[in-house]
């Protein structure tokens, strides 16, 4: 059952119970994960750090590569509480970009498709799967890029069902959640 943005952000901080929170919400394409975020940054009682997959991710092949970039250079070293960060790719150019560091201060809040692979899952404090329509997604999705991951669907999605397939990130959710 389909539950509105309000109440699924009222659901996931009920979930959080620390100062300092690391937060993962993935799920495919399509799904509301942009808007879910949206909303928690602005209801977080805290510092809060927003870290987007989509500005991760090494290119469309790069679902895989992303996933451990942000355990390596973000998660890993944010539980051994040392400085974190993580490197923009620059989608115009194709190439890594700049670094941008994450306060250890403050919660975070990892989004994006294959974020909450096994790795990352036991890094985080909190998990959250969310999940649409496949026809809804793909419809949300291809309308929110304004053509620019329309020839790119069919390889994402691919690579989206290899992630889920390998690393049952549904299973790994403290929450599961549907927007409407």
């Amino acid at each position: 059952m389909a539950v509105s943005v309000d109440d699924a952000v009222g659901r996931i901080l009920e979930l959080c119970t620390r100062d300092i929170e690391t937060v993962i919400l993935d799920g495919p394409s399509g799904a509301g994960k942009s808007t879910l975020a949206n909303a928690l940054v602005l209801a977080w009682p805290g510092a809060l750090s927003l870290v987007r997959m989509d500005n991760v991710y090494p290119g469309w092949g790069g679902l895989a590569a992303g996933s451990r970039h942000v355990h390596d250079a973000l998660l890993e070293p944010r539980q051994r509480s040392v400085p974190s960060r993580w490197q923009r790719h620059d989608w115009a150019s194709g190439k890594a970009a700049e670094w941008h560091s994450v306060p250890a201060n403050h919660s975070l809040l990892l989004e994006g498709c294959g974020a909450l692979s096994r790795r990352n899952a036991s890094l985080a404090t909190v998990r959250i799967w969310l999940d649409a329509d496949d026809e809804e997604r793909k419809r949300r999705a291809l309308a929110r890029d304004g053509g620019g991951f329309d020839a790119h669907w069919d390889e994402w999605q691919e690579q989206f069902e290899r992630f889920v397939d390998a690393e049952d990130p549904v299973s790994r959710a403290d929450v599961r959640l549907r927007l409407p």
